[in-house]
């Protein structure tokens, strides 16, 4: 089954992601690949639908975060997204609260994370703001730099507005904090776009230990158990998992009845029991992990 890809974009409000959602599309008609959109609002008002041409299938989550409030709604159109529309790409415009980390968590739910392939996440900075930002309340600051350091992609813009040796200041501050994602300078998001299709998230693949631990960045990881495990066990599991594994969420079944909606974050789980079959699948969300011993040691679980 080919799968269908995401592009999440990132950054601060008025940073340019609508600009650059507008270009990504018109590179996309001119390929003639299936397109769907969804635009993530704090309001209860969509401001940039228009800028989305009727022959892309578009749907907007409006009044509140993908990350936290809309959650379950975001779920229900992206399945609906993949059921009915079967699109060959989705890009997924977030507000500018939105954490990458929270909006990767909500977009990979375990009824469908394994028909999804995640591009990439670019992040909009606008220059000025950057040179700024140290005036914003302390989460606010906080945010914008995690929305850079969990990037796969940086673009700066409104380098017109900027001196030589600003640009120069950001692009050091911006490559120092990420030095895994390319930084681009630009005005009004005008960049290659076949540098953008050439993004790649990490996932977990047969090459794993040939990459460098230092080119592992934000990555996501999709296992399917086939058997029931035992609870004891895979609380041990969780136990000696690396701090940089930030979210899993799935399903599992630890006896012979309906399996357990399984959350984990922050070193904290949570089982839920169902009363209904799920497919047993396990999303994990993680930086800098070696996904070939996680999946190793699930499949001792399963044989114990």
């Amino acid at each position: 089954m080919k799968k269908t890809e995401v592009y999440i974009l990132s950054g601060f409000l008025g940073s340019g992601k609508t600009t650059l959602l507008k270009r990504l599309l018109e590179d996309e008609k001119s390929l003639g690949r299936k397109v769907a959109v969804m635009m993530n609002e704090l309001g209860k008002v969509s401001i940039d639908s228009d800028a989305i041409e009727e022959d892309v299938s578009l749907k907007e989550l409006l009044g509140g975060c993908i990350c936290c409030t809309l959650q379950d709604k975001l779920e229900a159109q992206l399945q609906g997204l993949l059921v009915l529309e079967k699109p060959e790409v989705i890009y997924i415009e977030t507000t500018g609260a939105a954490h990458p980390v929270e909006v990767l968590d909500a977009i990979l739910s375990p009824l469908f994370a394994h028909q999804l392939i995640v591009k990439g996440i670019i992040t909009t900075v606008d220059g000025l703001r950057w040179l700024d930002r140290k005036n914003l309340n302390p989460q606010l600051h906080q945010l914008v730099l995690e929305q850079v350091r969990h990037a796969d992609f940086v673009i700066i813009n409104k380098t017109d507005e900027l001196t030589e040796s600003q640009q120069a200041a950001i692009s050091y501050e911006i490559q120092a904090l990420n030095a895994n994602a390319p930084c681009l300078l630009t005005t009004h998001s005008q960049i290659s776009l076949q540098s953008v299709r050439k993004l790649q998230l990490s996932h977990e693949r047969e090459d794993v230990k040939t990459i460098s631990q230092k080119d592992l960045h934000l990555s996501t990881f999709v296992y399917q158990f086939q058997n029931e495990i035992k609870q004891e066990d895979f609380i041990s599991f969780l136990q000696c998992l690396p701090e940089t594994i930030y979210r899993i969420k799935g399903y599992v079944k630890l006896d012979s009845g309906y399996p357990y909606l399984f959350q984990f974050s922050y070193g904290m789980p949570q089982f839920l029991k169902e009363y209904m079959n799920m497919p047993l699948n396990v999303v994990f969300i993680g930086e800098n992990v070696d996904w070939k011993a996680i999946k190793e040691q699930l499949s001792d679980l399963e044989r114990s």
